[in-house]
């Protein structure tokens, strides 16, 4: 069971807006707890958004980080870091590092994006390899989920779906979100209203069917995931929101 998985569910909320983020900023930090079958604790994972530079611009500055816990990590160690560099109005990617140990499965990466020669730069540190390959309209792993944040999804009907192109190392994978409807959730926090969406996943090695994944995100402002759940090839894998902080708005609960 590899923590890319969970990382990347979380992360994988995309649309096309280009309005100046509201749904979050800087200092936000969201930690999730994770367990398999429904019982044995998993790992965590957070997501933390800085502020940084590049070449003069000030862009956000997002890392996330997956990691087993418990008996998990005896027989499956997981210690993955995932950063991401996008501009502050656009949330277009400049640069994006990848660089995990799942198992001793090791991965050492970074990706430059060049927009004006719509090329991407990958280095891999580990194979000590450089490559050039053609972008379109893109978004890496970490940025994507901060785009659909900031996108206003009150329009959506049960059913609709929301397309994307997403790169990561060399590829550009299609990938489709569905809304299933709106749900109240009981969490640690109170009762949430929430919008529940099935992404459209590959079947193979990790998951059972191409449609068994769901996934809670509030539906406010933050936008932010609150539930997950999976049935993989072997189990199945449940990831709830544990904390956070630094929130851009209100965390809308419901007392009753």
């Amino acid at each position: 069971m590899k923590k890319i998985t969970i990382l990347f569910l979380l992360i994988s909320f995309v649309s096309f807006s280009q309005n100046k983020p509201t749904a979050f900023k800087e200092g936000e930090w969201l930690r999730f707890k994770m367990s398999y079958s429904g019982f044995l604790k998993a790992g965590n994972a957070t997501l933390e958004v800085k502020e940084d530079s590049i070449n003069g611009k000030e862009v956000f500055h997002v890392v996330g980080k997956g990691w087993t816990t418990g008996l998990i990590k005896w027989f499956f160690k997981v210690n993955d870091t995932y950063e991401s560099y996008f501009d502050k109005q656009t949330i277009k990617p400049y640069i994006f590092k990848r660089n995990i140990n799942e198992g001793g499965y090791k991965i050492n990466r970074k990706i430059n994006f060049d927009y004006q020669t719509n090329k991407a730069t990958i280095e891999d540190y580990k194979l000590n390899t450089t490559k050039r390959v053609d972008i379109g309209n893109i978004q890496d792993m970490m940025s994507s989920f901060y785009f659909l944040r900031n996108h206003d999804v009150s329009q959506l009907k049960n059913g609709d779906e929301i397309s994307l192109d997403m790169f990561l190392d060399a590829h550009t994978y299609p990938f489709k979100l569905r809304l299933l409807g709106r749900e109240v959730l009981k969490t640690r926090f109170g009762k949430i209203k929430t919008l529940k969406f099935r992404p459209v996943v590959q079947a193979g090695r990790v998951f059972k069917a191409n449609e068994s994944v769901t996934i809670w995100i509030t539906e406010d402002e933050n936008k932010i995931p609150i539930k997950l759940k999976a049935s993989l090839a072997v189990g199945s894998l449940r990831a709830e929101l544990d904390a956070y902080k630094g929130l851009a708005n209100s965390f809308k609960i419901i007392f009753d």
